[in-house]
């Protein structure tokens, strides 16, 4: 791996911004709650849509899109959470859709199995001790780990997309990895998320922290071509959900590997971010975009806020981060559970999301989701209120 002396470490500016009160989370915890289980029975079988439309989310079978696990990690959340059984109950009745889905390949020809099945399978393990769960889990990874390229170093995105592409995106899925090469003792997951995680250092990130979301290797040779930025502005700018997905993902890599660069290249990442918030600290849907009157992504922001929790629980106690990311994370939390909560009539739980922008150079009105509820943002900002209530064993 590239050293990460190469990679910019930027200050955070006034950190003392930076401020949050404790006390919001047990009510923003009973108001997310409520609206999971108000919602509970529309979706025992049946998923909500990635993005809602006029802030409802549709209904999908688990089927074919990379979505669906992150409902069934919000019901495991809010039984943490609550300890009421229904969410349990519904969450053990969704084991049957992702087997069905696994043994039939639905839609399972891209990396995002990670977000599918840690959500659900290895959630289930982890809070149940069910061994078919941690089968299922294992199963998952398997197909995962099929997607490596040994001479690129990286797990392809899609089937469709030209060989030896990768993307950002991809640092939280290799979780499903690394949990499976501890779970079963087999260290050929390990290695390939190692590398995977490496060449995302290597390349994904830029000399300045910020990050591409797509690169190419050529799988032939091994050589490198050159990045771009799908869902971002354009290829010179910073996706806001694709820093979210780096900062989480290498704090990640850290908690399994113990490797010190992925720490940090994970604060680098971090300050880049941080010192390109609005005022509310909820991020803009690009960070080349800082101003209060840009549109936000509440969706990016409660996956920058998990990243930092994680990091922060890493660091050592000397480190001048540790309490400045745990503050950063509260805040961005508070300001999303103050500001940005969907109205009643909504079934979701963040406005303001964005799946992908419409506004884009070239591409103006293609985008979709944009200012919407995003369920993998309702997904993470739960997540990020467990982690301020108790000591949470992670499900990734």
């Amino acid at each position: 791996m590239k050293n990460s002396k190469r990679v910019a470490l930027e200050s955070v500016a006034t950190p003392e911004r930076f401020q949050f009160d404790e006390t919001f989370v047990s009510k923003a915890v009973k108001d997310a709650t409520d609206i999971v289980l108000a919602n509970l029975s529309e979706y025992v079988h049946m998923y909500p849509t990635a993005a809602s439309e006029n802030l409802q989310y549709g209904k999908q079978k688990n089927a074919e899109d990379w979505v669906e696990g992150f409902w069934t990690g919000i019901l495991w959340l809010s039984y943490e959470l609550t300890g009421n059984e229904l969410f349990r109950a519904v969450a053990e009745a969704q084991f049957d859709d992702f087997q069905d889905r696994l043994n039939r390949f639905g839609g399972l020809s891209h990396h995002d199995i990670g977000f599918l099945y840690v959500p659900s399978a290895v959630a289930q393990y982890k809070i149940t001790g069910a061994h078919k769960a941690r089968e299922l889990g294992v199963r998952a990874a398997e197909q995962l780990a099929k997607r490596f390229s040994e001479t690129a170093g990286i797990i392809q995105v899609r089937d469709t997309d030209r060989q030896g592409a990768f993307i950002v995106d991809c640092s939280m899925n290799l979780p499903l990895l690394f949990w499976a090469a501890q779970t079963t003792g087999d260290h050929s997951y390990y290695i390939k998320a190692l590398r995977h995680i490496t060449q995302v250092c290597n390349y994904i990130i830029r000399d300045d922290a910020s990050t591409f979301q797509s690169f190419q290797i050529d799988e032939v040779i091994g050589q490198p071509g050159k990045g771009g930025q799908g869902q971002g502005y354009d290829d010179k700018s910073c996706w806001a959900r694709g820093q979210s997905w780096v900062i989480y993902g290498l704090a990640l890599a850290y908690r399994y590997t113990r490797e010190p660069e992925f720490l940090e290249m994970g604060k680098r990442v971090a300050n880049y971010c941080l010192n390109r918030l609005p005022s509310d600290h909820v991020c803009c849907w690009d960070l080349i975009f800082t101003g209060d009157g840009d549109p936000r992504d509440s969706s990016a922001a409660p996956i920058i806020a998990c990243g930092l929790l994680e990091l922060a629980e890493h660091l050592s106690e000397q480190d001048e981060h540790k309490q400045l990311y745990y503050t950063a994370a509260g805040d961005i939390l508070m300001h999303l559970a103050n500001d940005y909560q969907t109205p009643v009539e909504s079934n979701g739980l963040l406005a303001h999301g964005v799946y992908v922008k419409k506004t884009r150079p070239g591409k103006e009105g293609i985008g979709c989701g944009d200012d919407e509820c995003c369920i993998w943002g309702d997904y993470f900002y739960m997540e990020g209120l467990v982690r301020l209530s108790k000591k949470w064993n992670p499900y990734w």
